[in-house]
């Protein structure tokens, strides 16, 4: 029961997009059933996401990534490249593949399986409208290491580049985000306050034009600023 006196919590709004209805009608009664969470929209097509997102405002997209006309990858990326976009987290029925590392390299918060139960799914929503990803990081570092090897010498020095941008303190912030500390770790092993590490992960965040901290973590990743760290 909430206390007196405290504030009710913000509503989030979603907008589920999967092309078997059965499935959508399913997470629309799981999500439904949670006080804080309103389902506003369904899409049974990536092509119909911008359109529904335009009328409904949703705060996250479930997107599933197998559909007929514009599979999820694509609609995901088209729909983080637009500014004030929703957070999307990629909804698929298989663990870990190079797919859900290019949704995520789009901007997607995280992914979930279609058979991650209920509970865990209302959690990830709550997590990824707050602004935090819904990936371990146990789970982001075997997405990481099961991309293919192709390309590797030039995604190297193309993230070094980046990585170049920040000074020296938002480098070390930047590779601690990429072991998955928290910022609370961070701050233990930098000896700063947890609003700073804050600030420097916003200005990394902002530096280098990316959504959030999987992203972060794919770069130093792709810099091989890990590869001395395990």
């Amino acid at each position: 029961m909430t206390e007196p006196g405290t504030p009710a919590p913000e509503t989030v709004r979603v907008l589920v997009a999967d092309d078997d209805p059965l499935v959508r009608v399913g997470l629309a009664m799981m999500l439904g059933g949670a006080p804080d969470i309103r389902v506003v929209a369904e899409a049974g097509d990536g092509s119909e996401v911008p359109s529904l997102v335009d009328r409904h405002a949703p705060d996250v997209v479930l997107m599933d990534i197998r559909m007929p006309s514009v599979d999820g990858l694509a609609a995901t990326e088209a729909l983080r490249a637009r500014r004030g976009a929703p957070e999307v987290v990629v909804l698929t029925t298989f663990d870990a593949d190079e797919h859900v590392l290019r949704a995520l390299r789009a901007g997607a918060a995280g992914f979930l399986l279609k058979d991650t139960p209920p509970e865990e799914i209302v959690t990830a929503v709550r997590r990824v409208a707050r602004g935090h990803p819904v990936l371990s990081p146990a789970v982001t570092r075997r997405l990481i290491d099961r991309v293919a090897r192709s390309g590797h010498d030039l995604r190297r020095s193309r993230a070094r580049e980046r990585l170049a941008l920040l000074n020296g303190r938002e480098r070390e912030v930047a590779v601690a985000v990429g072991q998955g500390r928290s910022n609370a770790d961070i701050g233990a092993v930098l000896h700063l306050g947890v609003p700073t590490v804050k600030t420097h992960v916003s200005g990394i965040l902002a530096k280098l034009d990316l959504n959030n901290r999987v992203q972060i973590a794919l770069l130093v990743h792709d810099a091989g600023l890990l590869d001395d760290r395990e």
